[in-house]
């Protein structure tokens, strides 16, 4: 099963459609056919990341339904201790939340829709970028 840590823009695309890339990836965390991984500075990236007002315009959830959300996401997350940190690897400081969680957590791939920000460090550390469309196409449903 592969091993994966989710950029918070996967989450982000991932509650304003449930037709879209984002949302498939969910549901395979969901259905347990992934293993997700994260850290806890990571997890809290999510939710304020997710509480912006600006993300909660389009997607419509309160704050309850984003903590219920967030909730049975975290129930299903593979908790990853982070030993080492490998910073500055980038130039986003939360970039670099998703790519420890990566390194650290042993992870098969990042999952996010910014492919470009991640390139660099992905290939120092043999971790590949993937879109969310790329492992949908590589995990079986």
């Amino acid at each position: 099963m592969m091993r994966l840590v989710l950029d918070t823009s996967v989450l982000v695309a991932a509650l304003r459609t449930r037709l879209g890339a984002g949302n498939a990836v969910l549901q395979l965390v969901a259905r347990r056919r992934v293993t997700l991984l994260a850290t806890p500075p990571l997890f809290l990236e999510y939710e304020d990341v997710l509480k912006r007002p600006e993300h909660r315009l389009v997607h419509g959830l309160t704050p309850e339904a984003i903590d219920d959300f967030l909730a049975e996401l975290a129930a299903l997350i593979e908790p990853v201790e982070v030993h080492f940190q490998w910073r500055p690897q980038s130039r986003d400081p939360n970039d670099e939340m998703v790519l420890e969680a990566a390194i650290n957590g042993s992870a098969d791939a990042i999952v996010t829709y910014n492919v470009s920000d991640f390139v660099q460090a992905g290939e120092r550390f043999n971790i590949p970028i993937l879109e969310p469309r790329e492992l949908l196409r590589r995990v079986k449903p």
